[in-house]
């Protein structure tokens, strides 16, 4: 019994231990998923305006976040970012005058795990592309990382190591026009009816044999009285 006492011990520790790095590595790869730039929505439509969130909750390497620096895609029409008493802003624009940047500052660094997030108007136009992709570099006390990563085709955005992120462009919907030349449609049809003679004249002659058949009917009856 004594013999194989230090064997069980030895067992139980070697099984404790797996259970304790298991339960660590099940804890870490959903922080690793995570810890990515993100932004919301997700998705415009073209010619339209919108207010874009982009959000972090990790630093670099657990480092607190000292400032986002955003590079704008081609194709937006206009970028107003919005003031925030937590951040400091610097606009960059290119020879277009259109702003080509955005670095927003943090006045306090933020804490790993607590999540920061900046904003910003964007307008859109008729010849924006599908897929408007804004590299972001993240800088913190100690380190950087680039989040400027594209899925090629076929391959997941959640298997890259730091993803830019994406926001994908729709078609303005067209049901008002159809509408719109529905209701054209309609009004057409009834002027065209109420300016068809052959029409106006079935219907004035329908309208009399009914005036004489009634008259008909009422002498018939006062002549049975």
């Amino acid at each position: 019994m004594s013999r194989n006492t230090p064997s069980r011990t030895r067992r139980t520790v070697l099984a404790t231990t797996g259970l304790l790095s298991g339960a660590l590595l099940a804890l870490a790869v959903p922080a690793m998923a995570s810890a990515h730039v993100g932004v919301s929505p997700d998705e415009l439509v073209a010619g339209d305006h919108g207010v874009l969130t982009f959000s972090f909750s990790h630093g670099c390497e657990n480092s607190p976040t000292t400032a986002l620096r955003i590079t704008m895609p081609e194709g937006l029409a206009s970028v107003a970012p919005t003031m925030d008493g937590d951040w400091n802003i610097e606009v960059e624009r290119g020879d277009d005058g259109l702003v080509s940047a955005v670095t927003y500052t943090a006045v306090t660094p933020v804490p790993n795990d607590l999540r920061g997030a900046v904003s910003m108007s964007v307008g859109l136009d008729e010849s924006t592309p599908d897929t408007l992709v804004f590299p972001v570099v993240q800088e913190c006390v100690e380190g950087s990382t680039e989040w400027t990563q594209l899925a090629e085709n076929g391959e997941d955005p959640h298997s890259l190591d730091a993803p830019a992120p994406v926001v994908s462009v729709t078609e303005a919907a067209t049901s008002g026009h159809d509408d719109h030349e529905a209701a054209e449609t309609t009004e057409e049809s009834t002027q065209a009816a109420a300016s068809d003679p052959v029409g106006i004249a079935l219907g004035a002659g329908g309208l009399a044999a009914g005036v004489a058949a009634l008259v008909v009917a009422v002498l018939a009856y006062r002549r049975k009285a």
